[in-house]
């Protein structure tokens, strides 16, 4: 034990604050008095080292009683919450740590810093990051550890370079820097990678590395002097509330009275959420990390670039003169859960004990790398704990159990990356209830409904979301936790040759294989319908025969999944909540179907859904039937409670569980329907847009309405679910004579984007307004005051500075080339001007389709409002481009639905009717 570490042991052995000293013996975890140290890394003694010489005062018991935020968690992301909130001017603020800072998680952090995410949203909010701790960096009592030194993302497979040059092409977007690099250019960055079995790599020059105990003794430091209280050694033992709104914060120390509650305690945030009433879900759970440090190496790069090797499942960068690696295990492998029941108490600055069994896989990849780890000596391996998500996106936001109860935790090792923004974003959210940062959906607490905090579930799932690596294409799912959400009919559509995919823990039919063996030799490249690829998909044909029978005769489409909500009142109070809170004019007569928006103040979509006014014979109430997308099932519920009124005069009631809804789509639907049925569908006595109350077979009470969410004409009829199988069965059978079949999502989506139609979540999210999407048909500004009018009647004065199209592709080859999925920049005139959001090839228009939006921006980049934004879009002038993977494509744009999308396809083809 050198000279050092007995230095710093002292100094560790010395802080008992509280009368907890920081290293305690803990039996089976790892402890600096029971193992001397050496199974402590050097990385991490040096960055407590300098932890414990901030000027951080320890901890003063004189609880407050009052405040206006209560932080709970001392590591990188509440520090940052706290200093955030301060710059804002809130600084009454109090962050409570049970331990001390940075005793979490956050210590054992490596410290990696990048900007090279799959999503432009993502890279803005790390963009912040790396710009405010450069900023630390250059202030004087900087002193982050910061070093700017570049990154290597290297492409072992075709796929994984295709991979980074779609990460490229988003990184030019967003401003920053990248390159593409040749194999023997990858050696002249880095001397010792193994560079002869890569097809590329993709660098970013300003990406880099720090210490993460010293950015947050930074934050926490900055926070204090602006008049933040951080107090540590205080447990939060519940959070109180009143009427579902956050009342105080009760601890081992005494009580807070707090008008907002931010829980970042990390892999202890699922546990804090659980102590108040209602319990707030956060699905996190602990899976084990591993990563090693070499002793010294003779000669090394102490401005070695951060190496990641995706494909090898790996990372790495120079630390003290040696090397440290880690990675993450690939899926086939899995990672290792840990805490399944419970965090011992006291688990501060400790680790796990080593286990190169479940390292070896991510040994294989190092060695492979970097062979010159092979003859280094290693100090040892390091297992720390860290907290996974379902679906390995964080967790951000206001919780839907409590009004003002915010969330940021879930990091999967890349805390310190997001700390940052993830700061900036909550607290824009908590001050201002929206952010002007970037948009995080994708990070929404509110994805999530109850089966996804399942522990059980979790814990099977981590060992999957651990992947971070894993390359993701367009169809990929996760393997656990499935066949829980299933639709009464789920076991005939599997039967039916159904493969699925999973949405908001729902099992849905994305598409089906052919019926006969005709259909599947004419058809279906068997060997690739279930890989994933950038390419042309091996499920092209299949959905292409799903398509012409919507288009043609009739299909049957699942949509069991989507989101149904009742609303209710004895009088005209549910309408009048409605009205409030839609964009569209609810107050239409009994059994119309009326899209509509859910706005916030700043006029975007919450939420897009129909509603229908139905009438209660029962209980002679006004009952309107909501439908939202599946991923709405959450915060749609929420927003609707967060404005309900307060005497409780009107119900709402989640009933999504026990509706089934069948879509029938084609122009034999009619006919089909009228069959099974005592009800005249015909469009005469059955309007589109409307809804009836109808039989089908034996069944009664099915709700049903004339449109399909894709454009075609026909039925959805949502079921009651004892009802389901035989609703299904009975039209499976009288629409044999129709050439009826199965059709999944992949159908819906190219018939949608084909006619140009928004879907939330994908096209759609609360920065975007209807005037932007084309929707200003469903806002009713004349007709009553509702929630974002204000926004759109600015918009309608003075215009608008994006507007969503669609973009069909010239010379692309859907054979050969990479396939747009979203996300890709478009330019005009060589300009970027906006980003695609989704897209699908349409089998009418012949030519592969992105939607998107176009923005007018000024000589600076800036939005640029303006009344004129269809002629600023439709200059004859103008040439636009798509970039998919590095190679840009001329497209045509339209604002509009194209007519022939309307059209079934003029080419002759032979399509089997299935069971003949």
């Amino acid at each position: 034990m050198t000279i050092w570490h007995r230095l710093v042991a002292s100094s560790l052995r010395s802080k008992a604050w509280n009368g907890t000293t920081v290293y305690r013996s803990s039996g089976h975890y790892v402890d600096w008095n029971k193992n001397g140290g050496n199974n402590l890394s050097w990385s991490c003694l040096q960055s407590m080292y300098r932890k414990y010489s901030t000027d951080i005062s320890p901890p003063s018991v004189d609880l407050p009683s009052q405040a206006r935020v209560v932080i709970c968690g001392g590591g990188v992301i509440g520090t940052s919450v706290a200093y955030h909130l301060a710059l804002r001017g809130w600084t009454d603020v109090v962050l409570l740590e049970q331990g001390s800072l940075g005793c979490g998680t956050t210590w054992h952090s490596v410290g990696l810093i990048t900007v090279t995410k799959d999503d432009p949203d993502m890279m803005r909010l790390l963009q912040y990051s790396r710009n405010l701790y450069e900023s630390f960096e250059q202030e004087e009592d900087g002193g982050l550890g910061w070093k700017k030194c570049g990154s290597i993302e290297v492409a072992q497979t075709k796929d994984r370079l295709i991979a980074l040059k779609k990460k490229l092409a988003m990184l030019q977007a967003v401003g920053e820097e990248a390159h593409l690099l040749l194999p023997k250019d990858v050696k002249d960055k880095c001397s010792y990678i193994k560079y002869t079995d890569l097809q590329g790599a993709l660098w970013s020059p300003n990406d880099g590395v720090l210490t993460a105990p010293d950015l947050v003794s930074t934050f926490a430091k900055k926070a204090k002097q602006k008049g933040v209280k951080i107090i540590e050694g205080v447990t939060v033992e519940k959070v109180l509330t009143v009427d579902d709104k956050v009342d105080s914060v009760e601890t081992n120390l005494g009580t807070i009275k707090c008008e907002y509650f931010v829980n970042c305690a990390g892999q202890w945030a699922r546990e804090l959420g659980k102590k108040t009433i209602p319990k707030v879900r956060v699905p996190v759970h602990s899976c084990e990390h591993y990563y090693i440090v070499t002793q010294p190496i003779a000669g090394m790069d102490s401005n070695l670039p951060v190496i990641r090797d995706p494909d090898g499942h790996v990372y790495f960068r120079e630390w003290n003169g040696g090397i440290m690696a880690g990675g993450f295990e690939p899926p086939e492998h899995g990672g290792k859960p840990v805490f399944h029941k419970g965090i011992p108490p006291k688990f501060e600055f400790q680790l796990l004990p080593e286990d190169w069994d479940q390292f070896h896989v991510l040994l294989e990849g190092i060695l492979n790398r970097m062979p010159l780890i092979n003859d280094a000596q290693i100090r040892q391996l390091t297992n720390g704990p860290e907290s996974f998500t379902p679906d390995q996106f964080w967790i951000l936001g206001q919780s839907s159990e409590v009004y003002n109860y915010y969330v940021a935790a879930g990091m999967h090792s890349r805390g310190i990356q997001g700390a940052g923004g993830i700061g900036k974003y909550l607290t824009e959210m908590i001050v201002d209830g929206y952010n002007s940062l970037t948009n995080l959906w994708s990070c929404d607490i509110q994805r999530f409904v109850p089966h996804h905090s399942n522990k059980k579930f979790l814990r099977d799932r981590v060992k999957e979301t651990i992947a971070l690596y894993h390359l993701k294409y367009s169809n990929t799912n996760f393997s656990s936790g499935r066949n829980l959400r299933t639709s009464p009919i789920h076991t005939q559509l599997k039967v039916s040759g159904a493969n699925f995919g999973e949405t908001n823990a729902y099992e849905r039919a994305t598409w089906f294989a052919p019926d006969s063996d005709e259909d599947v030799d004419e058809y279906m490249d068997n060997e690739t319908m279930n890989k994933g690829t950038f390419g042309k998909p091996g499920w092209f044909n299949a959905v292409k025969l799903e398509y012409q029978a919507c288009k043609e005769r009739v299909c049957l489409v699942d949509m069991s999944s989507f989101t149904k909500i009742e609303i209710k009142s004895k009088g005209s109070e549910a309408l009048e909540f409605l009205q409030y809170i839609c964009s569209n004019d609810i107050d239409q007569g009994i059994g119309t179907v009326i899209h509509t928006g859910m706005l916030n103040k700043q006029g975007g979509y919450e939420n897009d859904c129909s509603i229908v006014p139905l009438r209660d014979n029962t209980t002679h109430t006004f009952s309107f039937f909501l439908i939202a997308p599946t991923t709405q099932q959450t915060r749609c519920m929420f927003w609707l409670q967060r404005h309900l009124p307060k005497d409780g005069s009107v119900q709402v009631r989640d009933v999504t569980s026990m509706y089934s809804g069948l879509n029938l789509i084609g122009p034999h639907a009619q006919q089909l329907l009228s069959d099974v049925t005592e009800t005249s569908t015909s469009k005469h006595d059955f309007k589109p847009m409307t809804c009836q109350v109808i039989d089908v077979g034996y069944a009664s009470n099915i709700i049903t309405m004339r449109l399909t969410h894709c454009g075609e004409d026909g039925f959805v009829m949502y079921i009651p679910s004892e009802y389901a199988l035989h609703v299904y069965e009975m039209l499976i059978k009288s629409g044999r004579d129709y050439g009826i079949r199965n059709a999944g999502y992949l159908a819906l989506r190219h018939l949608r984007i084909e006619k140009l139609f928004a879907y939330w979540g994908t096209d759609m999210d609360p920065r975007t307004t209807p005037y932007e999407t084309g929707r200003d048909f469903r806002v009713s500004l004349d007709r009553k005051d509702f929630i974002g009018k204000e926004a759109l009647l600015k918009q309608k004065e003075f215009g608008i500075s994006k507007k969503f199209c669609q973009f069909q592709l010239e010379h692309f080859d859907i054979d050969a080339d990479v396939w747009p999925s979203g996300k890709e920049p478009i330019y005009r005139n060589g300009k970027l001007v906006g980003l695609t959001t989704s897209a699908a090839y349409g089998f009418t228009l012949d030519r592969f389709v992105c939607l998107g939006y176009i923005n007018h921006l000024d000589e600076n980049g800036n939005p640029l409002i303006t009344k004129k934004i269809h002629e600023y879009i439709k200059d004859p002038s103008a040439k636009y481009e798509i970039d998919v993977a590095g190679q840009r494509y001329p497209v045509q744009v339209g604002i509009y639905t194209p007519k022939k999308a309307y059209k079934a396809s003029d080419r002759p083809t032979y399509i089997p009717v299935p069971g003949k």
